[in-house]
């Protein structure tokens, strides 16, 4: 469906209802799926990180919408991160 789809088919007074709910419940839709794996990821880091390692939250693990996209190698780069913040070491891949 279209935002022009959306907008002849959905009143005023219900956009509006829609909103308040998501006030009342929380985020709706993608946001909230991202919320909710954040939360698994978050309990699953904690659960493994290392005696005085550092405590994850879970805005650690939420997507940050609306900023500028990060390339490949930034994305290796904070994944490399994270792996050495947990203790984890990382091998020389094998290609056979």
């Amino acid at each position: 469906m279209t935002v022009a789809d959306l907008d002849s088919r959905l009143a005023s007074a219900e956009l509006t209802e829609w909103m308040a709910y998501e006030k009342i419940t929380g985020p709706l839709g993608r946001r909230r799926h991202d919320i909710q794996a954040a939360t698994i990821a978050s309990t699953v880091a904690n659960a493994n990180r290392g005696k005085g390692g550092k405590k994850f939250e879970v805005r650690d693990f939420l997507p940050a919408y609306g900023l500028e996209r990060q390339g490949p190698q930034d994305m290796l780069a904070a994944i490399r991160g994270i792996n050495r913040s947990m203790g984890g070491a990382e091998h020389a891949r094998r290609d056979d």
